[in-house]
């Protein structure tokens, strides 16, 4: 069986919000929420896990001669 391919943030965060739609629409049977459930809390994990790597990305990128020095983001910029 192929390895599904890994979803981008976005990508998982979309599908998330859909699987949360769907959830509470109330559609779905009590097998396919607790799978819906499922694949929710993997896209969750997933989702945290691009977060902290990001978060560690730029505080690795911020470091400046071995001091870290954490800017504040500014969407605007």
């Amino acid at each position: 069986m192929a390895k599904a391919k890994k979803q981008n943030f976005e990508e998982s965060l979309a599908e998330l919000e859909a699987i949360v739609e769907r959830m509470e629409s109330g559609e779905l049977s009590l097998e396919a929420s607790l799978d819906a459930f499922e694949n929710g809390m993997k896209l969750s994990k997933e989702a945290q896990a691009a977060l902290t790597a990001a978060e560690l990305k730029v505080q690795k990128l911020t470091e400046q001669q071995g001091e870290l020095h954490l800017d504040e983001f500014d969407p605007e910029a």
